[in-house]
């Protein structure tokens, strides 16, 4: 992070099925201040997405170029296609006063922590496999091939959860949200979040 940045970012990572939307959704709307990163993508922009709000839709060749020059702060490919967070595009948020936030798996959790490390990350974790299970169920976009796939994924992921600052259960919502709240709020109160706020207190004292 820069050290004239006035802004902070935080990275959530949750398997599917945990409930991270909805956290997502709801502390953005009582924080405005806190915005998503758009990400760069190779894939076609899928009806009603719109370029540079959901994702920056670039060529193979543009995203492999910004790639090999170190643009960004992390990378995936994804089903056959390209998907990264641009550098100057976090900084630029930062610097601006804005808090960043990065929905991410964790892969691109551990390579932004490379190059980030005074960030704030947190990991939603489910009460439960069964949980999980029945939630996935519910939803009723998945078969059970994918479902199953998709525990075992979760599984993997939760392997990476020690790793990060924070960790939360999403049981009941009202108690997961008001956690997310708070280590959002707790972040922003860090020496990193404010690395001018001692000095120009010391200031009054010359």
């Amino acid at each position: 992070m820069p050290a004239n940045a006035t802004g902070h970012f935080f990275v959530l990572c949750a398997p599917s099925g945990t409930g991270k939307s909805t956290l997502v959704h709801r502390l953005m709307e009582e924080f405005p201040n806190l915005r998503f990163s758009v990400s760069c993508t190779t894939r076609e922009p899928r009806t009603g997405e719109v370029d540079g709000k959901d994702y920056h839709f670039i060529t193979r060749n543009e995203f492999l170029a910004m790639r090999n020059t170190g643009k960004f702060v992390e990378w995936a490919e994804v089903h056959g296609n390209f998907y990264g967070t641009p550098m100057d595009e976090v900084h630029k948020k930062l610097n601006a006063g804005f808090d960043l936030l990065f929905d991410i798996d964790v892969q691109g959790a551990r390579q932004i922590r490379q190059r980030m490390p005074h960030g704030c990350y947190v990991f939603l974790l489910p009460p439960s496999r069964q949980a999980l299970l029945q939630r996935l169920a519910n939803r009723g976009t998945d078969d059970a091939k994918t479902i199953e796939k998709r525990l075992e994924n979760a599984r993997k992921e939760l392997e990476a959860a020690p790793d990060f600052n924070y960790l939360i259960v999403n049981d009941d919502l009202e108690i997961a949200y008001a956690q997310l709240r708070a280590v959002y709020l707790a972040c922003k109160l860090t020496p990193e979040a404010a690395p001018g706020l001692v000095p120009s207190i010391m200031e009054t004292w010359s």
